[in-house]
């Protein structure tokens, strides 16, 4: 993609937005939409389609499509409203003015069901979402999955890890678990796996893993290094802290396996 070509970038104002705005500028010009307005961004709520913020995307190359509910604990309401029914309109958009590929933000709660296994991440794998926040952005991949069939445009989800705000420094004690620990995804890779995926070229669709290459990880980038040609250059050795123990302690006793409550209850109802 040449320097200078057109990106719409949603979310502009949230946590990877803001980093991607100040990373991309002045290589691309950048058309910023977020449902707050300001910061030269266009005020948009994009879970009401309007013409009003959708005219942006015409003459864009790529929509860079990061805003929605960030919450794992978001409540289905909100994460139905702000992810499900504002990636439809961002696709709708999309469709009827002419760009060539959308990059979604997806999440890697869409595997959360792996945590206390030992397998390698893989994103062929079958998923296992947790929350009504990862159910929603399962729903948002395939979706776009039946996007690019219907209409030829690319389609790329990144799973990204664990990218917290600011200078995103990680320390043992952080009290994320280990599992937290180790999908730590760097400012710097964060901004060159996008980046990747904005000009690689003959991507249909894809769904891949976006984390840093951390010591003993599970998360498997065996595809994000094949269809974009790019390999993360960071990495942070994972640290079993008090804190860490006592999160991933907790989190165990919360566990739950998508489909079991279901099967217990038909157990108990039919024997």
């Amino acid at each position: 993609m040449a320097a200078n070509a057109s990106l719409v970038l949603t979310g502009t104002r949230g946590n990877l937005g803001g980093k991607l705005a100040s990373a991309l500028r002045p290589a691309y010009e950048l058309r910023c939409l977020d449902i707050l307005g300001g910061n030269d961004c266009v005020t948009a709520d994009l879970a009401i389609y309007d013409e009003s913020w959708a005219r942006h995307f015409e003459g864009a190359q790529t929509v860079l499509h990061f805003a929605g509910e960030p919450q794992p604990t978001a409540a289905w309401a909100s994460a139905h409203r702000a992810n499900i029914v504002a990636t439809a309109n961002v696709l709708r958009a999309a469709r009827l003015h002419g760009v060539r590929r959308v990059i979604f933000a997806s999440t890697n709660q869409v595997m959360a069901g792996y945590r206390f296994s030992d397998k390698t991440v893989t994103t062929d794998m079958p998923p296992t979402p947790l929350n009504p926040y990862a159910v929603s952005k399962l729903f948002c991949e395939e979706a776009g999955r039946a996007f690019a069939a219907e209409t030829g445009i690319s389609f790329i989800a990144f799973r990204i890890g664990n990218i917290q705000p600011g200078e995103n420094i990680p320390h043992s004690g952080m009290g994320i678990g280990l599992w937290g620990q180790e999908m730590w995804l760097s400012n710097r890779d964060f901004v060159a796996g996008i980046q990747a995926a904005i000009v690689a070229p003959g991507v249909p669709f894809a769904i891949l893993n976006l984390v840093s290459n951390n010591p003993g990880m599970r998360w498997d980038l065996t595809q994000t290094r094949r269809v974009l040609g790019f390999s993360p250059q960071d990495g942070f050795a994972s640290h079993a802290s008090p804190a860490d123990v006592a999160e991933d302690k907790k989190a165990r006793r919360a566990h739950l396996v998508p489909g079991e409550w279901l099967d217990q209850r038909f157990q108990a109802i039919h024997g």
